[in-house]
């Protein structure tokens, strides 16, 4: 099923609700867009978290839930999940997220080990409860960081903050 990843895990390492007043569609719009313009960004750890690792640098990487695997975001796919959630706005999506993380020194950058994230978005009138789950990797980013990494560049694609936070585990 398209956005759904039957695997999900059932023991995730963080759980938010937010509420929020624009339709769902719209919403699920926006997450896609902020999501594919993620993919390849360049940004500084520092942006996201309290960096372990001076200098280094992050990369992310999207794909969404496709059958029994992921599919990563690129324009082809971007396209076809936002015609999908035109037609339809789904109940659940899946995201896989895979961080890349590169030490800058003397102008190069050293690749280090990858951390691999699995994010659900559930929707209900008016509310989003999110569900992260750490699969592998150093976790230089925590899943709270994560999260809110994540419902800040949502909110971003809109005028106003459309996503308020209702509580977290």
């Amino acid at each position: 099923m398209f956005g759904f990843y039957a695997n999900f895990p059932k023991n995730i390492q963080k759980l938010a609700y937010y509420t929020f007043s624009v339709s769902s569609k719209r919403l699920q719009q926006t997450l896609t867009e902020a999501f594919y313009k993620l993919n390849g960004e360049t940004l500084n750890l520092e942006d996201i978290t309290t960096p372990s690792i001076p200098r280094c640098i992050v990369i992310f990487e999207f794909g969404i839930a496709e059958n029994d695997g992921f599919t990563f975001l690129e324009t082809t796919e971007k396209d076809a999940t936002l015609e999908s959630i035109n037609k339809k706005p789904l109940q659940i999506m899946d995201f896989l997220c895979a961080i890349r993380y590169y030490k800058v020194q003397n102008g190069r950058k050293a690749a280090l080990r990858f951390d691999y994230y699995l994010l659900r978005f559930i929707f209900g009138q008016g509310s989003l409860e999110v569900r992260v789950f750490h699969e592998r990797g150093p976790m230089r980013i925590s899943p709270e960081e994560i999260t809110t990494f994540a419902i800040g560049k949502i909110n971003g694609g809109f005028s106003k903050r459309t996503l308020k936070m209702l509580k977290e585990n």
